[in-house]
């Protein structure tokens, strides 16, 4: 496996969880990191202590649902660092609950994200992947779905299925050899997205399973370091990582 040390990489929803961990494990093993999230005082203040720690990073505001905001990220990343090598997409929201609920707006919110705000990405990077004649997209998917939507997932569960679906089609598109892809998608993780979800019993429920069962960010991101690390002719296309006890 290749070092990190010449690898520059921009990654959504970076102000905690799995994005926070990614960034910080990366910079660790000598990239080059660009955060990007909504709350900008926290993801300057990962920022700074990456660059403390003698890593190299930079923030970037970003709301993913906004087109103009991943091309900010893109360009930002170019300016600090003279190109971009690998986007990681990993902003994302689930306020699941059942069908019946008919919460449609958070249905949209769960569109606008995890789908929508994927593909602002690929949109905002692929034509600099394809100048650069390299590139590299990690998306944090989830295994929610790989085996049917679990009750109150459905919506959830297909906004991260299309996003495997949109890999799988890029993938095809760049048997070039330019651009890799790797879709990731974790189980139980110990973070705060049990926070995005609007019905209180299922986001205590889940907050119960991620205390009981849950595993650190960072087996997340030991992933994404993985995939990144490979030589330039191997795509590691999909990793499954959830706890050993999960069902």
């Amino acid at each position: 496996m290749l070092s990190l040390h010449d690898k520059v990489v921009a990654i959504t929803g970076a102000s905690g969880g799995i994005g926070e961990a990614t960034a910080r494990l990366l910079a660790g093993r000598g990239a080059a990191v660009v955060l990007a999230a909504r709350r900008g005082e926290r993801i300057d203040a990962i920022a700074r202590d990456i660059r403390k720690e003698g890593g190299r990073a930079a923030a970037c505001v970003v709301d993913v649902t906004r087109a103009e905001d991943l091309r900010r990220l893109v360009s930002t990343t170019i300016d600090e660092y003279g190109r971009i090598d690998v986007l990681v997409n990993n902003a994302g929201v689930a306020p699941i609950s059942p069908l019946a609920d008919l919460d449609t707006e958070g249905w949209s919110a769960m569109i606008d994200v995890n789908l929508r705000g994927m593909l602002n990405g690929v949109a905002a990077v692929l034509p600099v992947f394809r100048e650069q004649g390299a590139g590299h997209l990690v998306s944090i998917v989830s295994v929610a779905g790989l085996h049917g939507a679990s009750p109150t997932m459905a919506v959830y569960a297909a906004t991260k299925n299309a996003v495997r679906t949109v890999h799988e089609g890029l993938r095809t598109e760049s048997t070039d050899g330019v651009v890799r892809t790797t879709a990731i998608s974790p189980g139980y993780i110990r973070t705060d997205l049990a926070d995005s979800m609007t019905d209180p019993h299922i986001r205590e429920q889940t907050r119960k399973h991620m205390d009981a069962a849950g595993i650190p960010p960072a087996a997340v991101a030991r992933a994404v370091a993985f995939a990144i690390e490979q030589p330039a002719d191997v795509e590691v296309g999909e990793i499954n990582v959830r706890p050993t006890v999960q069902a």
